[in-house]
């Protein structure tokens, strides 16, 4: 089977088993400290304990978008997601999907509690349609007296650095583990997944990891955020413009900045990455993630946004 999930059907609605995702983040770095998956800098900030990233729940739609595009799904699928709350390991979720056309369709992420995780899109391209974050970006006003981002601008771009992703190898700091290690404890499991049961003859990399592939290397390149400080993804899209994205292929990856934003704790670096056939310019994926830096965590923040004004 191509996705071994379970999926219901009612009032026109799509939606999987409660899950319950694993925290796999708990010893990452960057930036020479903790994160917020750790549990006690998490701690600090207000939360219970390390927070589970937020593309690991993309495997949750994983099955519900190949449910009514079938393998379109793998191929030009997108998923356009605010996070709205964090999940902790050991909570159960649950996924839900409504058509809202031929192509596109609404998401959103439930605890058992009914509480609200993440809210979205999901659609099929090449014409992905208004996703979620293109809405989102067209009401947000751009950031004002930066502060942990005064040294970023938009449409700063890096220069292409080269990616892959075996299926034992280690994805470094930010991420600690193999996609090996990650299979075994996927929320979905699928044939697509392993090159032995791949209806394609290779595997494919899942969306979540897509996510993983997109960010490795990003800590040999800086947009000279200031820092230290903590940040959490608050939005996040990832595209796939002709996919699937394969296990073991070699890509290149190329970041830019594409908008500043913030709110009373943070300020908001959105980045767009675009995934490349190494060597060409076809493009394969792209993703846009809020990568969203806590103002409380970045210790001469009053001192610095004060001279703005002196």
């Amino acid at each position: 089977m191509e996705f071994v999930t379970t999926i219901e059907m009612k009032d026109g609605v799509l939606n999987g088993p409660f899950r319950l995702p694993r925290q796999m983040l708990a010893v990452q770095e960057y930036d020479g400290h903790a994160s917020i998956h750790d549990d006690a800098t998490a701690q600090k900030l207000g939360f219970k304990g390390g927070t589970i990233e937020g593309p690991t729940h993309f495997s949750q739609f994983a099955p519900l978008g190949y449910a009514i595009w079938g393998d379109r799904w793998l191929s030009h699928g997108c998923i356009s997601a605010h996070y709205r709350a964090p999940v902790f390991e050991g909570e159960a979720v649950q996924a839900f999907l409504r058509r809202s056309g031929d192509t596109s369709a609404e998401i959103w992420m439930l605890r058992d509690d009914g509480s609200e995780i993440l809210r979205g899109t999901a659609s099929v391209g090449s014409d992905f349609g208004m996703t979620a974050l293109d809405k989102r970006l067209s009401q947000l006003s751009p950031l004002a007296d930066p502060v942990i981002l005064a040294d970023v601008k938009v449409g700063t771009r890096l220069a292409r650095t080269a990616v892959r992703m075996d299926p034992d190898q280690h994805m470094g700091d930010l991420y600690p583990f193999s996609l090996n290690q990650k299979l075994e404890m996927i929320t979905e499991t699928s044939s697509y997944y392993t090159a032995r049961t791949s209806p394609l003859g290779r595997a494919i990399v899942p969306m979540e990891m897509i996510s993983v592939l997109m960010q490795y290397t990003s800590g040999n390149a800086s947009f000279h955020v200031r820092g230290p400080a903590v940040g959490l993804f608050a939005d996040q899209e990832i595209r796939l413009l002709d996919g699937p994205v394969f296990v073991g292929e070699a890509y290149e990856v190329e970041r830019e900045v594409v908008f500043l934003s913030g709110s009373r704790r943070t300020e908001s670096l959105w980045v767009r990455s675009t995934l490349y056939s190494a060597g060409t310019n076809h493009r394969i994926a792209s993703m846009l993630l809020n990568l969203a830096s806590m103002k409380e965590t970045y210790e001469p923040y009053q001192k610095e946004h004060a001279s703005l004004y002196s």
